[in-house]
């Protein structure tokens, strides 16, 4: 029954009076000497070392407790484990590995400082013997960010969105171009109550006159993604009626072509024909004179 009892009550408020310099003083070395930090993602898996070795016949005289800030997590009594709902079917102590905690499936929530406090019985009361604490981080990736073809808000404009969701912590987007910041509009940023993941989106509107390669940088923490999107301006197209008009004149052109032609060769048979005529006769009074 005293057992139970204390189970139930945060380990910071354990009621032996002399816990609390205890704890206290083991906090401060603790702090100065630097805790260590494990950095993990979302749905990856956790292992937190009670830095800590007790050999198997030990377990019966000790006690240990894990627990994050000031929420209890896992507690060793008597050989037997206790797992706080929030961490229930996903976290499990590993006693081959200094008394390590492994949690599974870890969320964002999960962030925070996990410490852990062993007491050993010492003359009919526990006493703490070994505290360490450690520093976990989650973070959840953002993909790589999507651009979009929002069409033309007006003439040789063009609008495009850049897009990414499921990530932490906040993120801050900018669009650039030549490493040169550019104006974008219509950029949001929210956040999912339940997961607490992100999604943010921006939009950039370009004049279509001109080549351009544009760069989407998504910076969050320490971390960046980021999306490149290229233009090349399109050539001039000829309009339905500039289109005739270069038909109707190719055609003209051709027609004037084949009409000189003919013209050339209706002008120029008749003469063909009369200088074989006058060298026929050349040549007949040639042989007539010759013959004389």
């Amino acid at each position: 029954m005293d057992h139970a009892a204390k189970w139930k009550t945060p380990l910071l408020k354990h009621p032996y009076p002399k816990l609390f310099p205890l704890l206290m003083l083991a906090s401060l070395f603790y702090f100065c000497s630097g805790i260590i930090q494990v950095n993990k993602t979302v749905e990856e898996v956790a292992v937190l070392s009670c830095d800590y070795n007790i050999s198997t016949k030990e377990l019966t005289e000790i006690r240990i407790y894990w627990q994050k800030d000031d929420e209890m997590v896992l507690a060793v009594m008597s050989g037997k484990v206790q797992v706080w709902p929030k961490y229930k079917n996903r976290t499990f102590t590993d006693v081959t590995d200094n008394h390590s905690i492994v949690i599974m499936a870890l969320r964002l929530s999960d962030n925070g400082k996990y410490t852990c406090i062993i007491q050993k019985i010492e003359k009919g009361s526990y006493k703490v013997k070994h505290l360490t604490s450690v520093m976990l981080l989650v973070r959840a990736d953002f993909p790589v960010p999507s651009i979009t073809d929002l069409g033309n808000p007006s003439h040789n404009i063009k609008r495009i969105m850049c897009l990414t969701s499921g990530g932490f912590p906040k993120p801050h987007l900018s669009w650039l171009e030549n490493e040169e910041e550019l104006n974008a509009i219509n950029t949001t940023v929210s956040q999912d109550p339940e997961t607490e993941l992100y999604t943010i989106s921006s939009e950039l509107d370009f004049n279509m006159t001109n080549n351009h390669s544009f760069l989407c940088l998504v910076k969050y923490g320490n971390l960046l993604v980021s999306q490149i999107f290229n233009w090349q301006k399109s050539e001039p197209q000829p309009s339905n009626n500039q289109l005739w008009i270069i038909i109707l004149s190719s055609v003209v052109s051709g027609i004037v072509v084949i009409t000189a032609l003919t013209l050339r060769c209706l002008v120029h048979r008749p003469a063909a024909r009369w200088r074989q005529r006058e060298m026929g006769r050349a040549r007949k009074w040639k042989r007539s004179h010759l013959s004389t």
